[in-house]
C-alpha cells in the first residue's frame, strides 16, 4: 500500500512516499481502508520535529473510511462499518490500524470527506465551548484565525451556546468566512491593532475567555484584551511556540487562567469520544453544522497539501485522499 513516512524531522524534502505492506489488525484493533484523511497543524509539527516521535514516522491523525479487516475478538465494529476516527498516528496511508474503541460509527447523512474534516477541528471546537471553557449565553469570546477550518466550527458552536463572537482573520475574504460562520464583529488584524479594538468593543471591559490557535504572534496581547479573572485558552502555535510565561504576569493582568489543553485529555473514553463526535454529526446532518472543505490533494501530492497549509492561506478544511 502507498504511505507517507518521515526518517528525518525537516521540511517538505522530509516526506517520503512509498510503498509498504498491508498492516495486519492485533487484539482490540480495526484495519480501515481509508477513503478521506484529514490534514492538520500537528502533522507538520510532527514532520518538522516540533512534536518528535519515534523514526520512522507514518504521518496523519485522522481519517474516514471503511473496516476492511477486525482482529481477534473484535465485536464492535464488523468488516464494512463506516468509521472516522482522529489521535491515531498513521493516517497517510491506504491502510490503517486502529484501536477499536478510537473508531466511530459515521451516519449515512455524512460523506467520508465531512467525516474526516470533522474529527479533529470539530472535536476540538467542542472541547473548547463545552469543556475547556463552557460558554454560557451572553459572555463574549475572542477567536483568533475565525476564518480557518477550526475557526469556523469554533464560531458556529460558540454561536450554538449563546455567545458574543468577536473574530479576527488576516484577510477580508477570511473575515468574511468568519462572519458567514456567525462572528458578531471581526478585526481585520493586518490592518488594525485587535488590542484597542477589543477594548473599544467591550468598553475596556475585555472578554470572557480567549481561543487562540495562533501562539507567538496574538499571545501577549490576548492576555490584555481579557477581563478580570478571564480564560487564556492556547490551543495551537501556527506562528510558533510562545516564550516560558512568569506567573506573575497572570496576577498583574487581572488573576488571569492560563491553558493549554490537548484534544486527547478531552476525549479519553468511548463515553466522552462518542458524545463529541455524535453531537458533532447529528448538528452537520440537521445543517446546523456547516463544515467547509477548502481543498483536496491526491495523497501523492502531500508535499503540495503541507506547502498549502503553512502559508497560512487555507480557508476551511485540507484533505489527502488515497
Amino acid at each position: 500500500m502507498k504511505s507517507v513516512r518521515v526518517y528525518q524531522f525537516g521540511g517538505l524534502e522530509a516526506l517520503e512516499n512509498e510503498d509498504v505492506a498491508v498492516p495486519d489488525p492485533g487484539e482490540g484493533e480495526a484495519r480501515v481502508k481509508i477513503e478521506a484523511i484529514g490534514v492538520n497543524f500537528i502533522d507538520i509539527y510532527h514532520r518538522i520535529g516540533r512534536y518528535q516521535g519515534s523514526l520512522p514516522l507514518t504521518l496523519g491523525q485522522e481519517a474516514a473510511g471503511i473496516v476492511d479487516a477486525v482482529g481477534p475478538n473484535v465485536t464492535d465494529v464488523k468488516i464494512g462499518d463506516r468509521v472516522a476516527y482522529a489521535s491515531v498516528q498513521g493516517a497517510y496511508a491506504e491502510y490503517a490500524i486502529t484501536p477499536v474503541w478510537r473508531l466511530v460509527p459515521v451516519p449515512t447523512q455524512v460523506d467520508a470527506q465531512h467525516a474526516a474534516a470533522v474529527m479533529l477541528q470539530g472535536m476540538t471546537a467542542h472541547y473548547l465551548t463545552h469543556g475547556t471553557y463552557p460558554l454560557k449565553a451572553g459572555e463574549t469570546a475572542l477567536v483568533h484565525a475565525a476564518g480557518g477550518g477550526t475557526g469556523q466550527l469554533l464560531v458556529q458552536i460558540a454561536k450554538r451556546r449563546g455567545a458574543r463572537i468577536i473574530g479576527t482573520a488576516s484577510t477580508e475574504e477570511k473575515a468574511a468566512l468568519a462572519r458567514e460562520a456567525g462572528a458578531d464583529e471581526v478585526i481585520l488584524y493586518t490592518q488594525t491593532d485587535f488590542e484597542v479594538e477589543v477594548k473599544r468593543l467591550t468598553n475596556n471591559k475585555g472578554v470572557d475567555v480567549v481561543y487562540d490557535s495562533v501562539g507567538k504572534d496574538t499571545f501577549d496581547k490576548s492576555l490584555n484584551c481579557l477581563r478580570r479573572r478571564g480564560y487564556m485558552v492556547l490551543y495551537g502555535q501556527s506562528s510558533g511556540s510562545v516564550p516560558p510565561v512568569d506567573p506573575q504576569t497572570l496576577n498583574a493582568k487581572g488573576s488571569l487562567f492560563l491553558t493549554r489543553p490537548f484534544l486527547q485529555h478531552y476525549t479519553a473514553d468511548r463515553a466522552e469520544l462518542l458524545s463529541r463526535v455524535n453531537d458533532l454529526f447529528t448538528w452537520i446532518a440537521a445543517g446546523e453544522l456547516k463544515v467547509r472543505i477548502d481543498k483536496t490533494f491526491p495523497l501523492a501530492d502531500v508535499a503540495e497539501a503541507h506547502r498549502y497549509l503553512e502559508s497560512r492561506q487555507s480557508k476551511g478544511k485540507i484533505i489527502l485522499i488515497p
